[in-house]
């Protein structure tokens, strides 16, 4: 992963390195973020805008690479997201972090495996984590419920899986924490049924959700437009943090 640090922050920790690290006493509210890419494409790199606007915003953020497929199936690039999740959480301290204010944020395929790495808590387990040691989950034009075996990203999954099998709308388990669910109202990629079934199941297992509809966005757009230049494009930025700033600050 790559750690994004808000400007004070890495002028304090820049001004500090050469005396000592211990004089910054801040800590701030912290995001992993969880690209997309149908499993099968994207990285780290290609997703700073979103590290720099969220850090920009005044939130260390991590922006997290996994396993693809089809080298790698589920659920191997949902337990790499939870392996970052734990790790930002033990170590937000070091970072400068609150590991009691931490929000996960996924976009797309990325959606499905920051909600996935939640909802079912056998993925924090062994790092010794609970979902509720998360303060907010924000997922983003999600594949959360559907029936990959009719789509391309069936090589995403193992040849003998079943929906109910691996979408997350059928797997959650634990206590949980609150969850924002954005749909891009020009999806042509994902579809709105997604996080309409996924609201659903969490509200019917006691979890609190709130939904929001990013208007004009296309599936693209719904995460590109958290980049400086292309915040005029939508509002996804502008709802994500209002969220984030209620949860964490």
């Amino acid at each position: 992963m790559d750690i994004y640090y808000p400007k004070p922050l890495a002028q304090a920790m820049k001004a500090q390195s050469a005396i000592n690290d211990g004089a910054i006493n801040d800590s701030y509210p912290m995001v992993v973020f969880v690209h997309g890419g149908s499993w099968e494409s994207g990285n780290k790199e290609q997703y700073a805008f979103v590290g720099q606007s969220l850090a920009q915003a005044g939130y260390v953020t991590a922006v997290i690479n996994y396993r693809k497929a089809p080298e790698h199936v589920y659920p191997d690039y949902v337990k790499d997201t939870a392996q970052a999740i734990a790790w930002s959480i033990n170590n937000a301290p070091s970072l400068h972090a609150d590991p009691k204010r931490l929000a996960v944020i996924g976009h797309s395929a990325g959606a499905f495996n920051a909600v996935a790495a939640v909802a079912n808590e056998d993925f924090l387990a062994p790092y010794g984590i609970k979902p509720k040691d998360i303060t907010a989950v924000v997922g983003i034009a999600g594949p959360y419920s559907y029936d990959f075996r009719k789509f391309d990203s069936a090589t995403a999954f193992a040849a003998d899986a079943t929906p109910d099998d691996v979408m997350p709308d059928r797997q959650i388990k634990g206590e949980q924490p609150p969850y924002l669910l954005l749909t891009a109202e020009k999806d042509k990629v994902v579809y709105a049924t997604n996080t309409i079934k996924m609201t659903k199941a969490l509200q019917e297992a006691g979890v609190t959700v709130e939904n929001g509809e990013i208007k004009g966005a296309s599936h693209a757009t719904s995460i590109g437009a958290m980049a400086p230049p292309l915040r005029w494009v939508n509002d996804v930025r502008a709802q994500v943090l209002t969220y984030l700033d209620k949860m964490l600050k």
